[in-house]
């Protein structure tokens, strides 16, 4: 399932630092705007530690996890739907993803130019969000331009010019498209405008490393908290330093290094699992001699939507899913044992998958 988080933010706040981590790759991070032009992309593993239990009662030739897709867009800055820097070309970019991932610079370091000259994560926060609703606004006006001629014409283009008249009001007001109160149809017809603050987003606070080592937040980072809750939408903290640095190490030297920081996980781990939340995702095991595989699905998806990402002939040839549900898979320690005590389940095309089931597809194409 390609869904693709878009990290972005003002120049030289850490995204590709962050990027780097998560990909442990070698895109340039250096100091000053516009370094990363074309949009780097990263396809990423989601921990899960229950793909570990699921191979000891397998015992596979091979354990594949689910994943999260990360692209690196170049800094934005005030003006960008103007086209101000590079803007045109990196709005286009956030429209292409399907949720965004704003790094937000929450350090002081005086090596580091900040292109607005000083620390304030919520103005900073704030510019990007109005660049993207100030295109959005344009795209609206667009639309309506275009609706106001079928409208004469066709009565279902007529509805569809209500609601957009009704989203501008909303958005002209300073008011995020996501915020918009829509039905499941009129949802429908907002979607097909592809807005940049339609999409679901996750603030990340890039902090410096004593903020990490205190275990506390300071003014900065509580402040761009207290806005992401405002907003609707939620914040995490890392320190993009530390995490390219944690990403460098072999697995013993993670864990020591993990100790003298005082960090349960990397905070990249649970970058990755907003990221994975953030675009509604969830993850159903599949297992046997051969593999265990995490398959990566949209929540309230139903077992043949499930099975068609095994395969599309799996979905077109659905005929029921046997289910069991990992916590008594864990318990009895084998399928067979499952079995045996009754909780094995078959399920038919109206089942919605849960996070966690273990299935097995009958099919006949």
């Amino acid at each position: 399932m390609a869904l693709r988080c878009g990290i972005v933010g003002l120049p030289n706040v850490g995204k590709s630092t962050i990027f780097n981590a998560l990909t442990e790759s070698s895109v340039p991070a250096e100091n000053y705007p516009f370094c990363t032009i074309e949009p780097h992309i990263g396809i990423v593993a989601l921990p899960d530690t229950r793909l570990g239990k699921l191979e000891n009662i397998f015992n596979p030739e091979k354990v594949t996890p689910a994943s999260v897709e990360f692209t690196d867009i170049a800094g934005l800055v005030k003006g960008a739907s103007k086209g101000e820097g590079l803007g045109n070309q990196f709005l286009s970019q956030i429209r292409q993803v399907s949720a965004i991932v704003h790094v937000v610079r929450c350090f002081e370091d005086e090596n580091i130019t900040h292109v607005e000259g000083d620390i304030d994560p919520v103005r900073d926060a704030e510019l990007i969000e109005t660049e993207l609703l100030l295109a959005d606004l344009e795209t609206l006006e667009k639309s309506i331009y275009r609706l106001n001629k079928l409208a004469k014409k066709e009565k279902r283009s007529q509805k569809e010019l209500d609601i957009v008249l009704r989203l501008k009001a909303h958005c002209d007001s300073g008011k995020m498209a996501r915020t918009f109160d829509a039905g499941e149809e009129e949802l429908e017809i907002i979607k097909s405008l592809f807005l940049l603050t339609q999409k679901p987003i996750l603030y990340v606070a890039n902090v410096d490393e004593n903020e990490i080592i205190q275990s506390t937040r300071d003014s900065n980072t509580q402040a761009l908290f207290d806005f992401a809750k405002k907003e609707g939408s939620h914040a995490i903290r890392l320190c993009g330093k530390i995490e390219q640095e944690i990403a460098l190490l072999d697995k013993d030297e993670k864990i020591m290094f993990m100790d003298e920081y005082n960090l349960e996980e990397p905070g990249l781990d649970k970058l990755i699992h907003a990221s994975f939340k953030l675009l509604g995702l969830e993850t159903y095991f599949t297992g046997g001699p051969s593999e265990v595989r995490a398959w990566t699905i949209k929540k309230g998806a139903t077992a043949p939507e499930a099975a068609g990402e095994i395969h599309t002939d799996f979905q077109r040839g659905f005929i029921k899913a046997e289910v069991i549900k990992y916590d008594d898979l864990i318990e009895h320690g084998s399928e067979k044992k499952v079995k045996d005590a009754g909780l094995s389940q078959l399920e038919g095309k109206d089942y919605i998958v849960r996070d966690g089931d273990c299935i097995y597809f009958h099919f006949n194409v």
